[in-house]
């Protein structure tokens, strides 16, 4: 039996049961927030607190057993906020390490590090492996997945110093692998391509995003490359509507995909991007529960199967954490 590392502990990979492979509890911006703190709107703890809690009430409501949160540096990943949480809702929430970056990296990697002013081993390297291995930030909550992301900038030296770094990292521990990516530059490919010369497993790899796109020609390359398609952001429909994005995975199953990609919205309890209340009035789909709710019966209306169902949402993310 294979097991994986939750906020709660280990959890055998049998028993995570329905699986939204990527969603984020909270998306911060911590240092604006500690000197900012009523910007965009004003902070309070305990109302965001209780306001996770019922929301994540709510999708295991729907059945939903497992959360996937890829909130890394740059991102706000705090874990003491995420570990109070999850002992008050009765759901498996699987967190990440690795850095979020469009293009440079952190000042603090700037210097250190193979080749640069303080040479040595990768630093990054070090850190993501101590997430997995003894816990983060002392909390004794394992990372079980590395994050990293390529976006419209494309593979500047930064982003290719991170990837590099989470490719490396997997080699050594075995953890599988999700990356940010912007369908539409084709970056998908690109990470495939560098994560593969790291040595990486590109069937533990999830391309994010890859449902912001149409190409099957793209989403079918990444997938025969055996990478698994993040059909992840439903409820986005500025970036891509309801209709086309249903549709994308109706065709993919029909080709034979529906065991090359697995679901979720990208969605928040609490995102400081912009004011809650302005997001839900233009991204009133856009929450944990809008698969569940209208996405699923939207694609078995149009012929994709229960089985299929069951493989993007179970048994998909089940192997993506089998060791």
């Amino acid at each position: 039996m294979s097991s994986v590392q939750t906020v709660r502990g280990p959890v055998d990979t049998a028993d995570l049961g329905k699986v939204l492979m990527h969603e984020h509890v909270f998306v911060l911006g911590e240092e604006l927030r500690q000197n900012y703190p009523d910007y965009p709107e004003p902070w309070d703890e305990e109302v965001r607190v209780a306001d996770a809690v019922a929301k994540l009430t709510e999708v295991k409501s729907r059945g939903i057993s497992t959360i996937v949160d890829p909130t890394v540096i740059g991102l706000g990943r705090y874990i003491p906020r995420i570990v109070r949480i999850n002992e008050q809702v009765d759901l498996n929430i699987i967190v990440a390490t690795g850095i979020y970056t469009y293009n440079d990296i952190p000042f603090q990697f700037h210097y250190t590090g193979p080749g640069l002013l303080f040479d040595g081993p990768e630093p990054m390297v070090e850190l993501f492996v101590k997430d997995i291995r003894e816990g983060i930030a002392g909390t004794g909550v394992r990372a079980s997945f590395l994050k990293c992301a390529i976006e419209e900038p494309g593979l500047t030296p930064g982003v290719e110093r991170v990837m590099r770094a989470v490719g490396q990292s997997q080699v050594e521990t075995g953890v599988p692998i999700t990356v940010h990516t912007n369908p539409h530059t084709e970056s998908g490919l690109v990470a495939q391509k560098v994560l593969a010369e790291e040595g990486a497993d590109l069937t533990k790899v999830v391309i994010g995003h890859s449902g912001d796109t149409t190409d099957l020609d793209y989403l079918c390359a990444l997938a025969d490359a055996g990478s698994l398609l993040g059909m992840d952001r439903f409820g986005l429909e500025p970036f891509l509507s309801f209709e086309d994005r249903v549709n994308t995975v109706v065709e993919m199953a029909r080709r034979g995909y529906a065991e090359k990609m697995v679901l979720a919205h990208d969605a928040s309890c609490f995102i400081d991007y912009f004011p809650s209340a302005a997001r839900e009035v233009a991204l009133p789909n856009w929450n944990y529960t809008h698969i569940s709710d209208d996405v699923i019966p939207a694609l078995l209306e149009r012929g994709v199967t229960e089985d299929q169902v069951k493989a993007m949402l179970v048994d998909n993310p089940r192997r993506y954490f089998e060791s």
